[in-house]
């Protein structure tokens, strides 16, 4: 227990000392400096801060268990201002020439009646001391209680008696009024428990048995009774912000809460606002501001968590785990793409489009994922580009969805195409197309039939000369047995020795005829009048084109 003040009707009950930190004005909303931020230093960064100190008490409500005035008596009335003493008076404005002073109704003088006082200060405040002003004689004994859960629960602070062991159980001793000499004075910061026992929501004061002095053994019945009779109650702190904040105020609904810097939030600054979890929340101290820091999610996340594991290992840096990263990213900070996209080199990782999609082919590509840093798709054989899109060199395109391209088979020239006894009159015959052919409706539409193949072999038949053929696409076609697959291609040896057409096997062409097979033999025919040339990609926009215009009906022959 701590020693009473010697002052006249005054107990003073010092907790502990109070220290020199940042502070500014709360309850009157006004600051020392408005345009600085005493949680910030004149660089910009964070420093400890705490609201200024203050009478935590002053004009609020105190619940006492008893009030003279009721009955009415020739000192004291509650209907009588003049002659009343409610216990408003105990945290009112006082001056040295008005004291007003709460009083206890009167006890007989050997009554074990106690009184009792309840303060609320409306949230946690760190208490530094507790005033009494007397207006009466001191009480010879006094406990003080205090809760830390807006008075759910009480605890012991202080107990002031000369008779401590017969009155709470306790040795007799003095209490030192500082902390200075113990082992506890300089590391307020990195005590817990110290911070618990000076944290408190409410404050309770016990009166127990007047001081009566010499007077006591010399009371009889007839003796007059006793009252107890405060002129000022007073609960000396600062607004509990754990150094994040440097003052209070009331929010929406009324409650004192700290107005919270840091990145710190809660009615005590003691959680990191949301997303910033990347370290864990502590107390700032004079060494240390412990400011929260929001994750690293490079702009692709809302929402994180904190891993202690991971901030461990980090030495103690970075803990931030974030969550349902957006943009088609992945990873702890949303720092790389994930799988089915890979990096664009050429955007901030903190751009929206930072990750692009593999668009790997559906057929020439071995899977769906493709390498997260070049965006290279896995190829099937002989299958080549960075989404697998067309056939390497020496390789064909084949019908097969399993093996999309084929090794070209070595060439073997036909007959007709080495012989140098070509048709006197092939001038007269025929003429073979020359440079780029241009494909338009009206020659689509003179045609029955319009193919891509791939010419696989060749043998003479009489005067014919047949090729096997691959159709890889078919644009137009009379005859419904024209499909996908293998088939055969009449053409007359006299067509061939003039080049009209002129055709290589393991070569792709576009042939448009308009004719079928000779006779009764199967396939199709192509003569010098039909169209056999070398197969260009481009050609296949084109040629849908056409097909879907005669579909409309475009293709009406004279």
């Amino acid at each position: 227990m701590f020693h009473l003040l010697e002052m006249p009707n005054l107990l003073l009950l010092p907790f502990f000392p109070m220290l020199p930190i940042f502070t500014s004005a709360i309850f009157n909303g006004q600051q020392q400096h408005p345009m600085a931020d005493p949680c910030y230093d004149e660089h910009g960064s964070p420093r400890r801060c705490v609201p200024e100190f203050v009478n935590a008490a002053f004009n609020k409500e105190v619940q006492v268990s008893s009030t003279c005035g009721r009955p009415a008596s020739r000192n004291c009335d509650a209907t009588d201002p003049k002659k009343s003493h409610p216990p408003t008076y105990l945290t009112d404005l006082n001056t040295a020439g008005n004291m007003t002073c709460w009083r206890s109704e009167t006890f007989p003088r050997h009554s074990t009646q106690n009184a009792t006082l309840t303060l609320s200060l409306g949230k946690k405040f760190e208490v530094t001391y507790v005033s009494l002003q007397f207006c009466s004689p001191r009480p010879e004994s006094v406990a003080i209680y205090k809760s830390m859960d807006y008075g759910k629960n009480w605890v012991p602070y202080q107990f002031y008696s000369t008779q401590c062991r017969r009155q709470y159980g306790k040795p007799n001793r003095s209490t030192p009024c500082t902390l200075d000499g113990r082992p506890s004075a300089q590391d307020l910061d990195n005590s817990p428990v110290l911070q618990d026992w000076l944290t408190a929501t409410d404050v309770r004061v016990v009166f127990s048995r007047p001081h009566l002095g010499n007077k006591d053994t010399e009371a009889t019945d007839e003796s007059p009774g006793f009252y107890y009779s405060v002129g000022e109650f007073q609960v000396g702190g600062r607004c509990k912000c754990n150094g994040h904040a440097s003052r209070c105020g009331k929010d929406k609904e009324g409650r004192l809460v700290c107005d919270c810097k840091h990145n710190t939030e809660g009615p005590e600054c003691d959680r990191c606002k949301p997303f910033h979890y990347d370290r864990p929340w502590q107390r700032a101290t004079a060494r240390e501001a412990n400011e929260c820091m929001a994750c690293t999610c490079n702009l692709h996340a809302r929402r994180c968590r904190f891993n202690m594991e991971l901030y461990k290992l980090s030495g103690r840096k970075s803990g931030g785990v974030c969550l349902n990263c957006r943009h088609n990213t992945a990873g702890r900070h949303c720092h790389y793409c994930k799988e089915g996209f890979y990096r664009d080199t050429s955007r901030a990782i903190t751009d929206r489009r930072a990750c692009k999609a593999c668009d790997c082919h559906p057929v020439g590509a071995a899977g769906k994922t493709c390498n997260q840093t070049t965006g290279q798709c896995p190829c099937k054989d002989g299958v080549t580009g960075l989404t697998c899109n067309r056939c390497a060199k020496g390789y064909q395109q084949s019908s097969s969805p399993i093996a999309p391209c084929i090794k070209i088979p070595a060439v073997v020239p036909t007959p007709a195409l080495t012989s140098t006894e070509e048709p006197a009159d092939c001038e007269q015959y025929c003429k073979p197309p020359k440079g780029n052919y241009k494909i338009n409706l009206k020659k689509y539409c003179k045609k029955d039939f319009v193919v891509q193949v791939n010419v696989l072999e060749m043998e003479m038949v009489g005067s014919w000369a047949k090729f096997t053929v691959n159709i890889l696409s078919v644009y137009k076609c009379k005859d419904d047995r024209v499909k996908r697959g293998d088939n055969l291609l009449w053409i007359h040896i006299k067509d061939l020795s003039c080049k009209c057409p002129k055709i290589l096997l393991s070569r792709r062409y576009l042939v448009m005829g308009s004719s079928e097979g000779p006779g009764e033999r199967p396939g199709l025919t192509a003569d010098k009048n039909s169209v056999v040339i070398q197969w260009r990609d481009a050609w296949t926009r084109r040629l849908r084109k056409l097909q879907r215009r005669e579909k409309k009906g475009k293709c009406l022959k004279p």
